[in-house]
């Protein structure tokens, strides 16, 4: 399972410009991180929804790629985020899980944290539905 996620984010360019990082990946749940680079701030300073909607959202969707049998893909159908706090610290990690896992529609979570140091603040929270598709149409 770990080397079908691996493998898949590997292929990503979007997640390779931003240098983000596979942390771990469990049946339902996959957590990443990026670090926070200066050209990732919104005019506050602070990191940009973007990113932080982003992790959360490929979190997600490789959570529930991992219940998935192989040959199937997902692709997200829509991701709802709320923004709790501004991303300020070193770098975000995003959690994702799987909620609920049909035939038809996987509900997914995603929460995304701002580290500093060994603390991490929640900064947002994603809740979405990931549909899974045949890899021709993905």
């Amino acid at each position: 399972m770990r080397h079908r996620i691996e493998s898949s984010f590997s292929r990503q360019g979007f997640l390779t410009l931003l240098g983000a990082r596979l942390l771990s990946v469990a049946p339902g749940e996959v957590s990443l991180a990026v670090t926070l680079r200066p050209e990732f701030s919104q005019q506050h300073g602070a990191g940009h929804a973007g990113i932080s909607f982003t992790l959360g959202d490929v979190a997600a969707g490789y959570a529930a790629l991992t219940l998935m049998e192989p040959g199937v893909e997902v692709m997200t159908s829509e991701m709802k985020i709320h923004l709790l706090r501004p991303a300020v610290g070193e770098e975000l990690v995003a959690k994702g899980f799987v909620l609920k896992a049909g035939r038809r529609l996987i509900v997914t979570r995603a929460d995304v944290f701002a580290r500093r140091g060994p603390d991490e603040v929640l900064i947002a929270t994603l809740l979405g539905t990931m549909v899974p598709v045949a890899p021709e149409l993905s």
